[in-house]
């Protein structure tokens, strides 16, 4: 049987200062993509410190954030609450579906939202987004469909990466890392 690969789709110039949202997927993109079962009711997942800190500077550069995940989750729940992610969006199987609903409420377009997410169920709202990103240890397919490969693996770091990447091409690096700063001094 042969399978017809998809090919990265060609989508217009990238106008960074028009994103306004930056959607991410979880396993696999906030955590390493292992899942910790215990005897009981209890499933584990690691997050990466910098990857919060990532989100706090995306927070202060007036960027929404959203998380869409084909899974359910207390633990993601509570992370998502602890760094102030207001979309979280769980049990999810039309990962476009929700995110065109999310789209809509929120009043924006596809040229003002950025995806990141590693696997195949990903790839709609990949190619539906302006800017697509996948961490460096997402199969190969996926990586070659994605705009961006970040240096560091999902649950390493590969959020950071993706979203220092959109501030700096925002201009906005610099600023909200200040900003920060000048708060905590």
């Amino acid at each position: 049987m042969e399978y017809a690969i998809l090919q990265k789709k060609d989508k217009p110039d990238v106008f960074w200062q028009d994103i306004k949202l930056v959607i991410f997927d979880c396993d696999g993109v906030l955590t390493d993509g292992k899942i910790i079962y215990s005897g009981e009711v209890l499933e584990s997942k690691h997050f990466n410190a910098h990857d919060g800190m990532g989100f706090g500077l995306l927070h202060r550069g007036g960027l929404i954030s959203a998380v869409i995940t084909g899974r359910t989750s207390e633990a993601l729940s509570r992370r998502c609450n602890d760094l102030f992610i207001q979309h979280v969006l769980q049990g999810v199987q039309n990962k476009l579906k929700v995110a065109q609903d999310l789209v809509n409420q929120l009043g924006l377009s596809w040229n003002q939202v950025a995806y990141m997410g590693d696997d195949w169920n990903d790839i709609p709202v990949m190619q539906s987004a302006a800017y697509s990103f996948t961490p460096c240890d997402a199969p190969s397919e996926i990586r070659k469909l994605a705009d961006y490969v970040t240096p560091h693996a999902g649950g390493d770091g590969a959020v950071r990466d993706c979203i220092d990447f959109i501030l700096y091409q925002k201009g906005l690096y610099e600023k909200v890392a200040a900003q920060y700063l000048q708060e905590i001094s």
